[in-house]
């Protein structure tokens, strides 16, 4: 039976505003990077002006992008950022995958569940510049300022809370019975943790350790203190072109647009594991 003309006009209403205020976000995405790599390509002169249009309203040039690639600067940062992500992001997902499934599958009795889970809450909305200050006395007593490990660690700690909530919904929503099960078996904690539990969550735990990965990669403040010339990230280091003459834009542009490009093609070859990963338990409490 056909539809009223009403319905249709209304389903026709509601998806053309959906598209509308899709394309508006996308917009409101892609321009700064698209305005980041156009000033990248501008000479000096031409920053500061509004031309948007190459070939049309200004002439490209790639000697912004040949001063960077030549810089070897550049790529430690890359490689220090790579690193200390990689590794920061590993040990998160690892020690927060274990933490998650103690909550998900035992009950503490002196300090309840709620409590650990509200504590890991806390410390995820702290703000990261209280601890600043002491973590810099930390990492000078213990002779580890401006190395990867110090960084690595207090990426970790932060983004721990996240991974152990995550990690935790998901071991929720795996039916108790298969562990039961392997229990009989003969099968210990250990083994049903590593053989069992965790292949059973690896959409989970690849969005933990991506996102984490993320986190890690985009992080400033900590980078900014704990670092000085060995173990610089790439945040640190665009931040370096605002110099006393002022912002060298065109630096500034390249360097942006080679932190954003590893993040962006990473997220676009994994973005169906982060959907899943981070879906799983999201309809069992």
């Amino acid at each position: 039976m056909p539809r009223p003309a009403s319905v249709r006009r209304d389903k026709l209403i509601k998806d053309v505003v959906t598209y509308v205020l899709l394309a508006i976000f996308l917009l409101l995405f892609i321009f700064p990077i698209y305005w980041t790599f156009i000033t990248s390509i501008k000479i000096a002169a031409d920053t500061f002006t509004s031309k948007f249009l190459p070939f049309l309203q200004f002439k490209p040039t790639l000697k912004g992008w040949i001063g960077q690639l030549e810089a070897a600067e550049n790529f430690k940062a890359l490689l220090n950022s790579t690193i200390i992500g990689v590794a920061s992001a590993a040990l998160a997902t690892l020690l927060g995958s274990m933490a998650g499934y103690a909550l998900a599958r035992f009950r503490f009795r002196r300090v309840r569940n709620i409590d650990i889970i509200s504590w890991f809450l806390g410390l995820r909305i702290m703000p990261p510049i209280a601890l600043a200050l002491p973590i810099y006395a930390l990492m000078l007593s213990l002779r580890l300022l401006d190395t990867h490990l110090s960084v690595i660690l207090i990426h970790a700690a932060f983004f721990l809370p996240y991974a152990v909530l995550v990690s935790r919904d998901a071991f929720r929503s795996i039916p108790i019975e298969i562990e039961e099960s392997a229990l009989v078996d003969g099968c210990s904690r250990f083994q049903i943790f590593f053989r069992i539990a965790l292949p059973l969550i690896a959409p989970a735990l690849a969005a933990i350790f991506i996102l984490t990965f993320a986190f890690s990669w985009n992080e400033f403040l900590f980078a900014f203190v704990l670092t000085d010339r060995i173990a610089v990230t790439m945040p640190v280091y665009i931040a370096g072109t605002v110099t006393t003459v002022g912002v060298l834009f065109d630096a500034l542009s390249v360097r942006a647009m080679l932190a954003i490009i590893p993040p962006v093609i990473l997220g676009l070859l994994v973005q169906r594991y982060i959907v899943s990963g981070l879906t799983m338990g999201a309809v069992k409490g």
